[in-house]
C-alpha cells in the first residue's frame, strides 16, 4: 500500500467538498469553494500516481477549471461512460459538463493554463435548495440529485433537462443518494433520521429504515450512503449503536439492520464501495476463492477505514489523515486506487496492490453474476415511469409525438444560433480576422506589438469522451496550414499606451504627461501599465514588497520552468504543516492633543446651549435634518482623531433657528404621517373618544419643477412655475412642452403642488386642496374639483384619475364619462396610526393598489364595497409554497402585471418552502394550493389576464404532477375536474339562457382549456381525463 497527499491539489486553501475519479483513470475532478463562486477543477491523475510525472514540467497538473457555479460546489460525479461530469452546488443548480475540442485557453479570471475545454452542456433547475449529492444510474440513463429542499429529483439523462420524477417522501434535508447496481431501487438518506428505498418501477417507497438513526442528530454536512456492487447491502452514513457512531449495514433481503461497521469515534459522513467484486483465497488449505466486496468509510474524526466484507476487522485504518472532516471518497475503476477529500482543502491518495485487496472479477462475470441472482437488470430499459403505462388514446399519442418534434426543433434552432454566433466572420462582424501584426519600438528601445484578433473556431467533437493523458505530456497537432500572420516592423517610435494606428490623432506628450499621472518607474502609471507579450499577469500573493519594474523585455521568453511555479513534491503524511504567520499589524493612529481639546470644548458648548433651552424649545427647533446632523456629529466625535487626520478640521455648524428652506427640504425628504387626536365628544352627558384623524404626507410647494407625463417613452413634459409676481398679485403657470416646443399653457390662482398626466388627461393639484383637469390639448375639462384636503398622491391612467388626499381619502374618476368610480373611500381601514403609506398605483383597469409600510398591499373592490388584501411580504403561505418547479417555461414567465410588480424576484421564488417546512408533504401541498388559489383570485380582482393565465397553468401543472402522488389524490383530481368543467362549459345547447360566460378577462375559456390539456396529458395516470375533455372539445368544434 502507498499513501500520499499531493500538496499541489488544492482550491487555494478553501474546502474541497467532493472528489471523483474518471472511469478511464486519466483524470479526477474536485468540487468546492472558489473566489466568490463555486469551483470545479479537473486534474491530471498521472502526476499523482507517478513521482517522475510530477517532477516533469511538461506534464500538466490542472487540465481545466470551471467557475460557472454561483455558489459552493457540493458534489461532482462522472458518468459511467466518462462522457459527462455532473456538478451540484449551493446555487440550487446542477450542471452537466462535456468536453469540447474547439481550442484551449486559460480560464477566465484565472492565470491557470487550461489544457482541456469543458462546457456546460445542460443546466438543470428544479431544486429550491442547496444540492448536496448526485448519483448516475448504472447505465447512465438517469441522474438522481438530492437537496435540502427535502426532495429527490430523477433527471432523464437522455433528454436533459427533462425530469422523470420528483420524490418528496422525506421530512428533512436529503443528504445522500445511491443507486442499486441492478437498477431496481434508489436509496436516500436524510436528516429526518431515516434511510428510504424507492422502487424505480413506480417511484413508490419500498422500505423505510429508522431504528439505527434514532439517536442521530443533523451534525454532518452530507450523509453519503452507498450500495455494494453485488447489490446485497446498503451501507449508511451516521448511524448509532449503543451511543457509538457506526456505518449501518442494511441487507437487501428484507432490509434488515443486524450488522454494522464500528470503530470510528465521530459521526460517519461518507461511505463508498469499490466498484469491483473481488475474489481471493482467504484461508489456507481451501482452494476455492471467496467472493467479497471492499468498502471505504470516512468520518468526522479525520480517519479513513477500508473494510473487506470477508473480514471481521478493517483492512487498514489511517488516523489523523486530515485536519478536518472527510467529505468524499472515490475509487478508480480498477479498484486499486482511492482518493479522499476533506474540508481542510486537501486530498489524499492511497494505492493498493492485488495481494492486499484481491483480484477483481471481469466485468462480464459480474453481469452474469447479477443476472443469475436478480434476473435481467431493469436499467437496460431506459424508459421512465410513463413507459410502464399503456397509452389508450390516439390523441395522447399524437400529443407526445408533437412534444418530441417541438423539442427536436428547439434543439436544432439552438444549435443553429450557436453556429451562427461562432461564424462571425461570415456574418459581417466588425472584428475581422487579420493576417498582419504590427511591431514598433518605444522611445527607450523596447518592442511593442499590437494585439491581433483571432476569429473563434467552431466547437467540434462536443460530448465525446475525453481522451486519456499520457505521462510524456501533451502533443498538440493540427491538420491546418501553418499560420499566415506576417509581422510588419515599423521604424516609428511610439509613446507608451499609444497604438501605432492612433498615433497620428493624439499628442504623445499630452497623453503621457496629462492624461496619466506619473506613478512608478519611468513615468508608467500603475493603473494602466502596458503588458508585454509573454509577461505573466497572474497575481501572486507571495511576491515581495519591492515593486517590479514595469516594461521588462520578455518577448523571447518561452513558457518553460522559469515562468512556471517550482515543482512541489508529494507531501508525506508525517510532515507537519506550519500555519501562516504573515499577518500584518494594524497601523497606529496618533491623535493630536489640540484636536482633542477642541472637540471637548465644542462638546461642552453644545451641552450649555441645550441646558439653557427647555425641552419644548429644543423640540421645536429640531427638524428632521437637524436631528440627522446631530446624530452624525455624535458619530464624528467618537472617531474624531481618525477622521480629522484625513479630512481636516470640521466646519462648525451654525446654531439657532433653522432657515425656512431647510424646513421645506426636510419635509420633502422625510414623509411623515401625523395622527391628530381630536377632543372627545359628549354624547348623552357621557364622554366618547373620537377617532383620530389620519394625515398623510403632502408635497411641498416648489418655486418651479418639471414632470414627464404620458408614460415612460413619452416626450411630453409639464413645466410648473409658482409665485410669479404680477404687481400686487401672484400667479402660477403650467405649460406642456414636447421636445422644446410649447404646446399649451395654463395659469392658476393657487400654487401648484404636483402634476400628473397621461396621453389623454393632465391634472394639477393645488395648495388650496383643489384639482384642475385639462385635456391633452390644454383645454379645461371640468371646473376645479374641491377636495376634503390637499392631494397626497396623484395617478392617471388613460382617462382614469386617482387621488389620495392628506386626510387619507381615496377618489377615482372617469374623466371621459365624467363619472365617479370610487367616492371618498377612507384608508383608515388599512392604515393605522403607526403605519404610513409607502406606495400607491393605479392599474390600466382602474384598480387602486395601496402598499403600507408593513409590506401589505390592498385594493378596493367597488363591487364588494370593501378593501381586499393582495400581497403580504411576510405571508407564510407564499414562503412555504412549492409551486416553482411546476411553473410554465421561462419564455412565458416574463409577464408584467400589477401583481408581479408587488413582488420582487426573491419573493416570487419564495423562501424555499421545503427547507423550513418539516410538517410533512400533505400540509405542504395544501399550503401550496392555497397560495396558488389566492394568486388566481387576486388576478381576477385586478383583471390581469396575463397573470391569471400564468397562475392557471401553474395550478393545473401542480395538480397534475404533484397532487396525484399523494394520499389525497381524490381531492386533487376533483379540483382539476372543477377547473376543466368551468373552462369547457355546457357541451349541448339548452332552451334556457345559460349562465356560463365563454370569456374570462377577455380570454376564451375553451382556448385556455386547449392550452392546459397537454400538462394534464403529460401524466399518463390522467390519460383518461385528458381523453374525456379532448374529445368533448373536438365535438364542440365540429358542430
Amino acid at each position: 500500500m502507498r499513501l500520499l497527499k499531493p500538496a499541489w491539489v488544492t482550491h487555494d486553501g478553501k474546502p474541497i467538498f467532493s472528489v471523483d475519479i474518471h472511469p478511464d483513470g486519466s483524470r479526477f475532478a474536485t468540487g468546492g469553494q472558489g473566489d466568490d463562486s463555486g469551483k470545479v477543477v479537473i486534474w491530471n491523475f498521472e502526476p499523482v500516481r507517478d513521482e517522475k510525472a510530477e517532477k516533469d514540467e511538461n506534464v500538466p497538473r490542472v487540465l481545466c477549471q470551471m467557475n460557472n457555479h454561483l455558489a459552493c460546489v457540493n458534489c461532482v460525479r462522472w458518468s459511467n461512460n466518462g462522457k459527462s461530469l455532473a456538478s451540484g452546488g449551493d446555487d440550487k443548480l446542477i450542471m452537466i459538463w462535456q468536453t469540447s475540442r474547439a481550442g484551449v485557453g486559460p480560464s477566465f479570471g484565472s492565470g491557470t493554463p487550461t489544457y482541456e475545454q469543458w462546457r456546460p452542456a445542460a443546466t438543470l433547475r428544479g431544486h429550491t435548495g442547496d444540492v448536496l449529492d448526485l448519483a448516475w444510474s448504472p447505465n447512465d440513463s438517469w441522474l438522481a440529485s438530492c437537496s435540502i429542499d427535502n426532495s429527490i429529483i430523477v433527471w432523464n439523462a437522455d433528454n436533459f433537462p427533462a425530469q422523470v420524477v420528483v420524490i418528496k417522501g422525506h421530512d428533512g434535508l436529503v443528504k445522500g443518494v445511491t443507486w442499486d447496481p441492478v437498477g431496481k431501487y434508489l436509496a436516500s438518506q436524510s436528516d429526518d433520521k431515516s434511510l428510504r428505498v424507492w422502487r424505480t418501477r413506480d417511484w413508490k417507497e419500498e422500505a423505510k429504515v429508522t431504528e439505527p438513526f434514532n439517536e442521530c442528530g443533523g451534525t454532518t454536512h452530507v450523509l453519503r450512503c452507498h450500495w455494494s456492487p453485488d447489490g446485497a447491502y446498503i451501507v449508511s452514513a451516521h448511524a448509532m449503536n449503543n451511543s457509538g457512531p457506526t456505518a449501518q449495514i442494511i441487507e437487501r433481503e428484507g432490509f434488515k439492520t443486524s450488522l454494522d461497521f464500528v470503530g470510528h469515534r465521530k459521526a460517519i459522513t461518507v461511505v463508498r464501495f469499490n466498484p469491483n467484486i473481488f475474489s481471493k483465497k482467504m484461508k489456507k488449505g481451501i482452494e476455492q476463492s471467496q467472493q467479497y466486496t471492499c468498502c471505504a468509510i470516512g468520518s468526522k474524526d479525520r480517519s479513513l477505514s477500508v473494510w473487506l466484507t470477508a473480514l471481521k476487522r478493517p483492512l487498514v485504518v489511517t488516523h489523523d489523515l486530515f485536519e478536518n472532516t472527510i467529505l468524499d471518497i472515490s475509487w478508480s475503476k480498477s479498484g486499486l486506487e482511492l482518493m479522499a477529500c476533506s474540508s481542510d482543502g486537501t486530498v489524499a491518495y492511497i494505492e493498493f496492490n492485488k495481494d492486499e485487496i484481491g483480484d477483481p472479477m471481469a466485468q462480464n462475470d459480474v453481469e452474469l453474476f447479477l443476472e443469475k441472482i436478480y434476473g435481467k437488470c431493469m436499467t437496460k430499459n431506459k424508459s421512465s415511469t410513463n413507459g410502464t403505462q399503456i397509452i389508450e388514446s390516439a390523441a395522447l399519442l399524437k400529443l407526445q409525438q408533437q412534444k418530441r418534434e417541438e423539442l427536436q426543433k428547439r434543439m436544432t434552432e439552438s444549435d443553429d444560433k450557436c453556429n451562427l454566433s461562432r461564424m462571425s466572420d461570415s456574418l459581417g462582424s466588425p472584428f475581422k480576422p487579420t493576417d498582419k501584426q504590427i511591431e514598433t519600438k518605444t522611445a527607450d528601445g523596447r518592442r511593442r506589438i499590437t494585439p491581433i484578433f483571432l476569429a473563434p473556431q467552431l466547437d467540434v467533437n462536443v460530448g465525446e469522451a475525453p481522451l486519456p493523458f499520457k505521462s510524456q505530456g501533451i502533443n498538440f497537432t493540427t491538420t491546418k496550414a501553418s499560420s499566415k500572420i506576417v509581422v510588419e516592423k515599423q521604424d516609428i517610435v511610439t509613446s507608451k499606451m499609444v497604438s501605432p494606428s492612433s498615433r497620428s490623432n493624439m499628442s504623445s506628450s499630452n497623453l503621457s504627461n496629462q492624461a496619466f499621472p506619473s506613478v512608478g518607474g519611468e513615468g508608467t502609471p500603475k493603473s494602466s501599465q502596458a503588458l508585454q507579450a509573454g509577461e505573466d499577469v497572474t497575481p501572486k500573493s507571495n511576491q515581495g514588497a519591492a515593486p517590479t519594474t514595469p516594461g521588462v523585455e520578455k518577448m523571447d521568453a518561452s513558457p518553460t520552468a522559469e515562468n512556471d511555479p517550482p515543482s512541489t513534491p508529494n507531501k508525506v503524511i508525517n510532515v507537519s504543516i506550519q500555519p501562516m504567520t504573515a499577518l500584518q499589524s494594524k497601523p497606529k493612529v496618533k491623535h493630536h492633543s489640540s484636536e482633542k481639546k477642541s472637540s471637548e470644548k465644542s462638546e461642552v458648548k453644545d451641552k450649555s446651549i441645550d441646558k439653557d433651552k427647555g425641552p419644548d424649545v429644543k423640540d421645536k427647533l429640531k427638524t428632521p435634518s437637524d436631528k440627522g446632523e446631530k446624530e452624525k456629529s455624535k458619530d464624528h466625535k467618537m472617531s474624531t482623531g481618525l477622521k480629522r487626520k484625513h479630512h481636516g478640521e470640521k466646519k462648525e455648524e451654525r446654531r439657532g433657528r433653522p432657515r425656512k428652506i431647510d424646513k421645506e427640504r426636510s419635509l420633502m425628504s422625510t414623509p411623515v404621517t401625523h395622527v391628530h387626536h381630536p377632543p372627545p365628544l359628549v354624547v348623552d352627558g357621557h364622554y366618547k373618544a373620537a377617532e383620530p384623524e389620519l394625515e398623510l404626507h403632502v408635497p411641498s410647494t416648489q418655486k418651479s419643477f418639471t414632470k414627464t407625463v404620458g408614460g415612460k417613452d413619452s416626450s411630453l413634459s409639464v413645466e410648473v412655475e409658482n409665485n410669479i409676481s404680477m404687481g400686487v398679485h401672484t400667479l402660477n403657470k403650467m405649460r406642456c412642452v414636447q421636445e422644446g416646443l410649447v404646446l399649451w399653457e395654463q395659469v392658476l390662482n393657487t400654487p401648484i403642488l404636483t402634476v400628473a398626466g397621461s396621453r389623454n388627461v393632465v391634472c394639477a393639484a393645488c395648495e388650496d386642496g383643489s384639482l384642475n383637469m385639462f385635456s391633452i390639448t390644454g383645454s379645461r375639462v371640468l371646473p376645479s374639483i374641491v377636495l376634503d384636503s390637499r392631494v397626497s398622491k396623484l395617478h392617471i391612467k388613460a382617462f382614469l384619475v386617482m387621488v389620495i388626499t392628506q386626510r387619507a381619502f381615496l377618489y377615482i374618476w372617469n374623466v371621459q364619462q365624467q363619472s365617479v368610480v370610487i367616492r371618498k373611500e377612507s384608508l383608515k381601514t388599512i392604515i393605522s396610526g403607526s403605519d404610513d403609506l409607502q406606495k400607491s398605483m393605479l392599474t390600466e383597469e382602474g384598480m387602486p393598489i395601496i402598499t403600507v409600510h408593513n409590506k401589505k398591499s390592498y385594493t378596493f373592490s367597488k363591487e364588494m364595497g370593501t378593501w381586499m388584501l393582495l400581497h403580504n411580504k411576510g405571508d407564510a403561505l407564499q414562503q412555504c409554497s412549492d409551486h416553482h418547479s411546476c411553473a410554465p417555461p421561462r419564455d412565458s414567465t416574463k409577464i408584467q402585471g400589477p401583481l408581479s410588480s408587488l413582488q420582487t424576484s426573491h419573493e416570487r421564488l419564495g423562501m424555499q418552502a421545503s427547507r423550513i417546512f418539516s410538517a410533512g408533504q400533505s400540509l405542504q401541498q395544501s399550503s401550496t394550493l392555497s397560495h396558488i388559489e389566492s394568486q388566481l383570485a387576486a388576478c381576477l380582482l385586478l383583471k390581469s389576464a396575463p397573470e391569471y393565465k400564468f397562475w392557471l397553468q401553474t395550478y393545473t401543472r401542480y395538480l397534475s404532477q404533484e397532487g396525484l402522488e399523494s394520499e389525497s389524490r381524490h381531492i386533487f383530481e376533483s379540483k382539476l375536474r372543477d377547473v376543466c368543467d368551468d373552462l369547457l362549459g355546457p357541451v349541448y345547447k339548452t332552451k334556457g339562457k345559460s349562465s356560463w360566460d365563454p370569456l374570462i378577462l377577455g380570454m376564451d375559456k375553451r382556448s385556455l382549456l386547449h392550452e392546459i390539456l397537454p400538462s394534464i396529458g403529460s401524466n399518463l395516470k390522467l390519460q383518461r381525463m385528458f381523453t374525456e375533455y379532448h374529445d368533448q372539445l373536438e365535438s364542440i368544434e365540429d358542430r
